[in-house]
């Protein structure tokens, strides 16, 4: 089963207010597993991206400047997610600002039953506790040292391990080695003789046969004496 992690970075909160995608990242994931496979850009949002949220991801007017607009990279965009499931750290929130891209594009929108929450995952999993994505590497000893600033394809990494630990962990590693086993039983030579060993005997010596009687007159109404 293929599923495609994602996250994206805006100029705010609001995209019926104006607010845009900046940068977009994605991985793909197979079975579960991460195939190194990802997809990432950076946008020219065509509007100014205000301070507070240049704060957060970086990302300031003069650097997206050059960078393209969204209508120029959403053919590779689809064609990289497919059909398939999208995993989304608060999936509603990056839905509905690839949808008003998708709208202002003229292409077909998202549909809300491909989403995959893993906020919603972790709160069934773990009621009460936080739920952020920080929160949540910290709780699956993620390694996190690289993250200094948020950013798509960085968030979209560590969303994958985070989606597979609430999963259950890293299991179909398992299933692949004893795939790989069995694998390995089949390409054994059934013909393979196993080297000829001479039989064993295992005569007792004269002191052992003493011991034995010695042993047998010890015995209170053994079971051969009455059935003699």
């Amino acid at each position: 089963m293929r599923e495609i992690v994602f996250d994206t970075e805006t100029t705010g909160f609001e995209p019926l207010k104006g607010h845009r995608v900046v940068e977009i990242g994605c991985v793909e994931l197979m079975n579960y597993v991460a195939t190194g496979r990802t997809w990432h850009t950076y946008l020219n949002p065509e509007r100014e991206v205000p301070a507070e949220a240049a704060r957060v991801h970086g990302l300031t007017d003069e650097f997206l400047a050059d960078k393209p607009v969204f209508a120029e990279v959403v053919d590779d965009f689809l064609s990289f997610i497919g059909n398939d499931p999208l995993v989304a750290h608060n999936a509603a929130f990056d839905i509905s600002f690839m949808n008003a891209e998708l709208k202002r594009t003229g292409f077909k929108l998202l549909t809300e039953d491909r989403a995959i929450d893993t906020v919603q995952m972790a709160r069934k999993k773990y009621p009460g506790a936080p739920a952020s994505l920080d929160a949540l590497c910290k709780r699956f000893g993620i390694d996190m040292s690289s993250r200094k600033l948020h950013g798509a394809l960085l968030d979209a990494r560590l969303l994958a391990d985070v989606y597979l630990e609430l999963r259950g962990g890293r299991q179909p590693d398992l299933n692949m080695a004893v795939l790989n086993r069995r694998e390995d039983a089949l390409v054994s030579p059934i013909s393979q003789q196993n080297e000829h060993r001479l039989a064993r005997t295992f005569t007792p010596s004269d002191d052992e046969l003493k011991a034995h009687e010695i042993f047998l007159t010890q015995l209170k109404d053994p079971l051969w004496k009455r059935l003699s």
